[in-house]
Formats: structure tokens, sequence, C-alpha cells
């Protein structure tokens, strides 16, 4: 009985992560997330599967970021009702990403239709709705990590901590198959080691295969410890020219991290002590679920938890749901630090504090996070002179600052590092979740030091050899 590997999403692009594994017997999903990019090809790609969604006997999701998790609603709509086995901080996590992502489509549609009213195109329907995701919250199934957990017969799956996100897992696959077993590792997406809040990755043991990502396959990071420092030269010389700092951020890690180190610095008064905003309902209620699980926080944090600290500074940071008071801040002149979702600049109120001060030059756009090909986030990031927003023209005269230092992702020498152990043992490695370039330039480097290493393209199927 052969098992076959069907790569889906997020293979050579960062987006819409989804792969299908199934035998004769079996269908199981690995991942159900949004490709981001064109309003046209999201809803073209988003829309449709290549399988029945109701013939998936499971669906093992890595961790809760939305290019992950996004599109579990629309699969559930479409017929998928069997269980979706995830760590239970991920569990907790997709309980309020997934009915906020609901609510973000439909508002952003709504927004959408009043301009295309105008310009007389026809009006847009959200890919699924709050209440289309809600539903779909009945399927999840948490569990701790390292504990396996039996899916059907011959079919387990166990959690490992990748470090990437609060409840992020590389999820072990173990196929049995009379005398054979194969063992899959889904290694998207990797933690980095010595970061704040969250403990190192780990490797899971006896891997056959390894999904791998490769986001920052030819690229390296800033060393974390000059963090604190860019961050607060970035801070001081915009406060210099009156202007504000805008951010936008995943709700999810990325917003708490910033806030850990921002609280860092006004305690060592590295920089002004200046009004912080974190515009996000679903930020608010994500931190939220940060106290619920100290079983996903390094020493450091959970010793700071522990012994009555306030690392992630709820006492000097302004929590913002309510949209009037979003709407406040664009009469604000103050220097001030807005945080706010989404990550990508494609959705939520960030569109809306990008249209209110890109065009000012005394304000600073801090890039903290990877922006997807396509997307508004990579364009500003690019600097490109003119961006849309909301279908409208803006000139970018912000001044826009990237701090990779930030990535929640491993970069090259990391990746590398991570899979060094495997050598000799592991039987195949696909590089997925990059942008070509990035995929490649792991690939080779994988190649050159004989690992068995695939580059699928989308669409691609193999069969798998067992023991």
């Amino acid at each position: 009985m052969s098992t076959r590997i069907k790569f889906i999403g997020a293979v050579r692009t960062v987006t819409g992560s989804m792969h299908l594994i199934s035998n004769d017997n079996s269908k199981i999903l690995m991942d159900c997330g949004l490709f981001q990019g064109h309003r046209e090809d999201y809803f073209k790609i988003n829309s449709h599967f290549p399988f029945e969604p109701g013939d998936i006997d499971a669906l093992i999701l890595s961790h809760a970021h939305i290019d992950h998790s996004g599109n579990i609603p629309n699969l559930v709509k479409n017929g998928f009702k069997s269980r979706i086995l995830t760590t239970s901080a991920t569990r907790d996590l997709c309980s309020s990403m997934l009915p906020d992502s609901g609510h973000i489509q439909e508002e952003d549609i709504k927004y959408l239709n009043k301009i295309n009213k105008r310009k007389g195109l026809p009006a847009k329907k959200p890919l699924y709705t709050r209440i289309d995701a809600e539903e779909s919250l009945q399927y999840f199934d948490g569990h701790p990590y390292e504990q396996k957990v039996n899916i059907k017969d011959n079919i387990s799956v166990t959690f490992y901590d990748a470090g990437h996100v609060l409840g992020s897992a590389t999820p072990l696959l173990e196929i049995k198959d009379k005398n054979d077993t194969i063992r899959i590792a889904y290694a998207v997406d990797l933690g980095r080691q010595n970061i704040p809040i969250l403990n190192d990755p780990v490797t899971p043991p006896d891997i056959d295969y390894m999904f791998l990502e490769s986001t920052y396959g030819g690229r390296l990071h800033s060393p974390p410890l000059k963090t604190k420092e860019t961050l607060a030269g970035i801070i001081n010389s915009t406060v210099k020219r009156g202007g504000k700092i805008i951010i936008p951020s995943f709700a999810l890690e990325r917003t708490q991290e910033i806030v850990y180190y921002l609280n860092q610095l006004f305690n060592e008064k590295l920089v002004p002590e200046l009004p912080v905003f974190v515009d996000s309902p679903l930020a608010v209620n994500l931190t939220e679920v940060f106290f619920r699980h100290p079983e996903c926080y390094d020493e450091e944090m959970y010793n700071a938890f522990k012994s009555g600290d306030d690392p992630l500074g709820a006492t000097r940071i302004t929590y913002i749901k309510d949209v009037e008071k979003s709407k406040q801040l664009h009469k604000d002149s103050r220097p001030m630090i807005i945080i706010s979702a989404a990550g990508m600049c494609e959705a939520g109120r960030i569109l809306h504090h990008l249209k209110n001060n890109i065009e000012n030059p005394a304000n600073t756009i801090l890039i903290v996070g990877y922006m997807a090909k396509n997307t508004l986030g990579r364009r500003i990031a690019e600097r490109n002179q003119t961006v849309k927003i909301f279908g409208q023209p803006y000139n970018l005269k912000a001044d826009v600052k990237i701090m990779n230092s930030f990535s929640a992702h491993a970069d090259r020498n990391e990746i590398f590092e991570y899979v060094k152990p495997l050598k000799g043992s592991i039987k195949g490695i696909f590089i997925v979740h990059g942008e070509e370039e990035q995929s490649e330039k792991l690939y080779d480097l994988l190649k050159e030091n004989n690992f068995p290493v695939h580059f699928p393209s989308p669409g691609d199927e193999i069969v798998l050899n067992g023991d």
C-alpha cells in the first residue's frame, strides 16, 4: 500500500500552506491556509480545493497563522466534517483568529463594495463569514506537545514544539502498513534559537521524510541582541521629527514580541515614554491566550510571569477594540506607536492607518515581518513611490524601515543546523514554503551537503517508500 504526497499550497511561494498525504485507506490534510495576494487570485485560489473536502479523514494543523489555518472555515463549508488535530494553544488561538478573519473579510468587502458601487462595478461576497468560521471551531481537537494521538488504525501524529509562534508545532505523522512504518515530519514553519518568549525548536525523532520551510532559505537575520538597539534608534529619530511609528504586525506572536521589547526600552529609558496603541481586537484576545499557555514559554518568560512581572507591558500599552477609538487615532497628531493587523497589509485596520499616515514624511512605517509577493506590505517594503489602498493611489512619503531581526522564521543557517543531525538517516526532504529564489538557495545548500532533497512544483505528487 503506497503512501503518496500531493503538494498543493505554499509550494514555490509562502502563503496558502496545504498538502495531502494519502494511501488506499486514508487521506490526511496538512494545514489549510489562505493564499494571500492579488484580490482576484485570492478568491480564485482559495475558493476551490483539488480534492473533495468530505473525503478527508483528518486535518493536521501546524499552527494558527492565517496562511496555515485561514481556509479551514471554507473547507468545512464545502463538506469537511472530520477532526482538526493540533496543539491546545493553537486550538485556543484559532477560536479567536478564524472568526476575526471572517469578520475582517465581511468588513473589507463592505468597504470595497462602496467603492465598486461608485465605479459601477458589481458587488462581491466574502470568501467566508464570521458565522462560517465559528461553525468550523467544533471540529478542533487540541493536544499537548509530545503526546501521540491516534487518527485511525495504524496512523498517528505527535506534535513537537516548533518555536515559531505560541502553540506552533512540527507534527510527526506515523503511517504503519504491515511491517513498514513511514515517519513524516512537517517542519513548516520553524522558529529561531534564543528569541524571547518561546522555547527553541525541537526536532522530532526517527524521521524518514520532512517537509521543510524555506522562507529565508537564502538569507541571514541580524542577531537578536541588536534588536533593541535598532528599534530604539528608529523610535528616537521618528519622535525627533514629530512623527508616528506605524507597525503592520501579525496579531499572533509578532505583536506580543514587539510589546515585550518596547516594555524593556521604556524600563531602561532608552526611548521616551510615548503612547503605544495595539489597535487590533484580535491581538487583545490573543494576548489573553498567552497567559493560559505557559507550557509554550521559555525559562525567562515563565519566570517573569511567575514572579509577578509585567513582561508584556499590560500597564502601559493601550489595547483598542472599539472602532471609534481606532478612528480617533487618525486625528491625534502626537508622536506615538501604532501596532495594527494584518501583518502583510492586505486587510484590517492597518489599511486605514496607512491611508492616513503614508503621505507624511515625518512618519515611519516599520516592517517587522515577511511580506509576500503581490501584497501591499511587499510594495511598501520595496518602497514603491505610489501604492494603492482600497483601490485608491497614495504617495509613499513616510520613511520605511525594515527589521528582519523580529522574524519568527529560521534563517538559512538556522534551518541547516536544524536538519544537519538527520544527515545519513533521512530519506527525503521536500522544500516548500518559500519564494522560488529562496527555496532554490536552500535546495542547493542541502544538495551540496549530500542530503536527499527535492524541490516540488505546485500539484506535484510523489510516492514514498517505507522502512
